[in-house]
């Protein structure tokens, strides 16, 4: 098994727990006081790109090749002349790293701009998720980047009705789009997911009635995390009663009168609420194909112009089956999610035991893509997810599906902007506390180091500001700003790579970016091995005659 550094003397950061491929710990806290590379990012943003200390330190990094398969061991490449998409400077010789366009954009028919390759994976009806929403939507939003409603918000919001299996009033569903659409000005999107009760409870006509073409309608299928339906955890028994009425497994159940006595004399103190598993009525890939295209002819007529859909780390059938129909019904993004953990509440032992790790479903897509590609199908768009959380892992991910991958999607390491913000938004607007979840009382060492308010704390405050004005500036969650900081950090290091390899536009980064570093990695994933890339063209410069 691989392992990861757990702490970084060169960047002055460390991990509280056991670091996971992404560099983030395998539990995430959200009263977390640091500091992680992530967690520092969103104070200091691309401070983070370089070693600390400048002009009294020097530094060496561990540049090996790491065992195993993994985005680690991959290689970024880049050749010491040329420019790929090249800004009129480069003409000159002139051109710099911050010239590299980031911009991308996806869909079928209607197009959908990004200011960037990333997109924050499906938040759901996890309690996390609610707590630090409005911080991380109004984040994505300023940064021109999508978002992912996921599964059950509307399910679990105990102040939601629905008449005759309709829901008619969903007060937290429209507060996570409207904390969106309040900042959104056309970069990005806001998607909502749809799992089997979502479907059931008639969530995609509300959002169809309420919020029409302003929003994205996600088809789930799975994720990287579990091979079940999602799950939360409730404390009272009166939330586990409302929640079986609705429809839901709770587990154990709060209906028997064993149990409840349980529940009574403390022996039980919370229950797991689960959804169903999806097509369990269905029995071959065509079937599946039947009902997934009456199901997405179904939403169009509803008046969804996008649609995607989301798929997890199961084998090779159901990731080709994703592939063909996503393509097929003329999706306009499919994220396959590979085996790197989740944000939710998934079972510990299946996150460690189950599914297609990153690397490997990632490699797999690229190739079943080429085969509707070469069959003369424009194929659909495509994120990948799966333990990103650093820019080097993002252009591998870019570079590996190339030219079908068009997004990075993130969960955890999107998150944590919020919960840090949030936590200093909380000491420093006391009255703020309670309304943003905040987790201190005081600023701990490693936040208050870098100054006692706002404008000092956060690298990014004043970039914010000049994106939404002075006035707005004062209703900015400060979980927004910190986001701002992280993909700051994670933006210039792109460019830096992207400048490096000579790319300056995303749609010229290409599979020749990266190289294997060990043997296996390239057998899986068709790259060719660190010293074989470009090898004969060497060989052929040196036989050439002088």
């Amino acid at each position: 098994m691989t392992t990861y550094q757990k702490s970084n003397d060169a960047l002055g950061i460390a991990n509280r727990g056991n670091p996971a491929e992404s560099g983030l710990c395998t539990l995430c806290r959200s009263d977390c006081q640091g500091r992680c590379e992530v967690w520092a990012s969103c104070l200091k943003g691309r401070e983070l790109l370089y070693p600390r200390d400048f002009g009294s330190t020097v530094a060496g990094a561990q540049n090996t090749a790491p065992a195993g398969l993994s985005y680690n061991a991959l290689r970024i490449m880049g050749p010491c002349y040329g420019a790929h998409e090249a800004p009129p400077s480069a003409a000159k010789g002139d051109a710099l790293f911050t010239e590299v366009s980031l911009e991308t954009s996806f869909g079928a028919k209607k197009i959908t701009k990004c200011r960037a390759p990333y997109m924050a994976g499906a938040l759901g009806s996890t309690f996390i998720a609610a707590k630090y929403w409005d911080a991380m939507a109004a984040g994505c939003a300023i940064c021109g980047i999508p978002i992912v409603i996921g599964e059950n918000v509307v399910g679990v919001d105990r102040a939601s009705e629905i008449k005759k299996s309709r829901i008619v009033k969903s007060p937290e569903m429209d507060r996570r789009l409207d904390s969106y659409l309040r900042y959104h000005d056309g970069y990005g999107a806001a998607i909502v997911q749809l799992n089997v009760e979502d479907t059931r409870n008639g969530v995609a006509e509300y959002i169809a009635e309420k919020y029409g073409d302003k929003v994205i309608i996600e088809l789930k299928w799975g994720q990287g995390a579990k091979n079940i339906g999602g799950e939360i955890q409730v404390k009272d028994i009166e939330y586990a009663d409302f929640l079986k009425n609705r429809g839901y497994l709770v587990d154990p159940d709060c209906s028997k009168a064993e149990v409840r006595e349980a529940y009574k004399n403390h022996s039980i103190d919370g229950f797991a609420r689960h959804s169903r598993l999806g097509y369990t009525n269905l029995s071959s890939w065509g079937e599946v194909r039947e009902n997934f295209l009456k199901q997405v002819k179904y939403l169009r007529g509803l008046g969804y112009e996008r649609i995607s859909l989301k798929t997890g780390a199961y084998g090779m059938e159901p990731l080709a089956l994703a592939l063909r129909l996503a393509t097929e019904a003329g999706l306009d993004l499919l994220t396959i999610d590979g085996a790197g953990g989740g944000t939710g509440m998934s079972p510990w032992d299946m996150m460690e035991h189950w599914g297609v790790p990153s690397i490997l479903l990632h490699a797999k897509a690229y190739e079943y893509a080429n085969i509707l590609a070469a069959a003369g199908h424009k194929v659909v768009d495509i994120s990948f997810a799966g333990g990103f959380a650093k820019s080097s892992s993002i252009f591998k991910g870019l570079a590996l599906g190339s030219p079908f991958v068009k997004l990075i999607c993130m969960g955890r390491g999107l998150m944590i902007p919020g919960f840090l913000g949030s936590n200093i938004e909380g000491v420093l607007k006391p009255a703020n506390k309670a309304k943003v979840n905040g987790n201190w009382d005081s600023l701990p060492a490693s936040v208050s180091a870098h100054g006692s308010t706002a404008e000092e704390i956060f690298a990014a405050y004043y970039d914010v500001q000049k994106k939404v004005g002075a006035k707005a500036m004062k209703e900015i969650p400060y979980g927004a700003i910190a986001m701002w900081g992280m993909l700051d950090k994670l933006s210039a290091g792109l460019q830096q790579l992207m400048a490096g390899a000579r790319k300056f536009k995303l749609s010229a980064i290409d599979r020749y970016d990266i190289a294997a570093a060990n043997r296996e990695t390239a057998k899986e994933t068709g790259l060719p091995f660190v010293t074989e890339l470009g090898d004969e063209t060497a060989k052929n410069i040196l036989r050439e005659k002088f």
